[in-house]
This record gives structure tokens, C-alpha cells and sequence, in this order.
């Protein structure tokens, strides 16, 4: 079965979070091993395109909200416990 948005097939969970956001998700998040001058330029691109479209932040928490919907066991969070503090003294000191 293939998945089309907007005409664009989309194949990985990649192509859906571009094709939602309208640009790849390395622009906002950077790569690895990325240069100074290209987080430079990245950052740049992505002020360019937030300054064409303003309400681009709305609409993505509109659809991180509509995830969190549709999934909340995606953001299921479960506490560690942490090991009981030990108390030491040492000598001349309390604890």
C-alpha cells in the first residue's frame, strides 16, 4: 500500500514529518557533525522561513497536540526510582 500527501508518496516516518512540517526536520534540529557555518546557514533558512510564515509554530503545536492525542501511549512516562542516599562520616564529621 502506498501513502500520498499532497501528491508526495510518503515511504519512512521521515517523509511524514517533513511533508507535515513542510521542510526537512534537519533545519530545525541540525545534524551531527554539522560546521559552524552550516548551523549558520540552517539557522538562517529556518528565520527566513518562520519570517514568510508566521503561523508555523501554531500549526505545529497544533499537530503535536493532535499527536499527542491520537498516541498518548507515546509519551507514556515512567518514574525511576533512585537508590536510597547513604549517609557517611567520616571521622571529626557528621553526616
Amino acid at each position: 500500500m502506498r501513502t500520498y500527501i499532497g501528491g508526495h508518496q510518503a515511504v519512512s516516518e521521515n517523509d511524514f514529518i517533513e511533508l507535515a512540517l513542510g521542510t526537512p526536520v534537519e533545519l530545525w534540529l541540525g545534524f551531527e557533525g554539522e560546521s559552524t557555518e552550516e548551523r549558520a546557514a540552517r539557522l538562517d533558512a529556518a528565520r527566513d522561513i518562520l519570517a514568510d510564515h508566521p503561523e508555523m509554530p501554531d500549526d505545529l503545536i497544533r499537530i503535536a497536540a493532535g499527536l499527542v492525542e491520537t498516541h498518548p501511549e507515546l509519551f507514556d512516562i515512567v518514574p525511576l526510582s533512585r537508590p536510597a542516599r547513604r549517609h557517611t562520616t567520616r571521622k571529626g564529621m557528621a553526616a
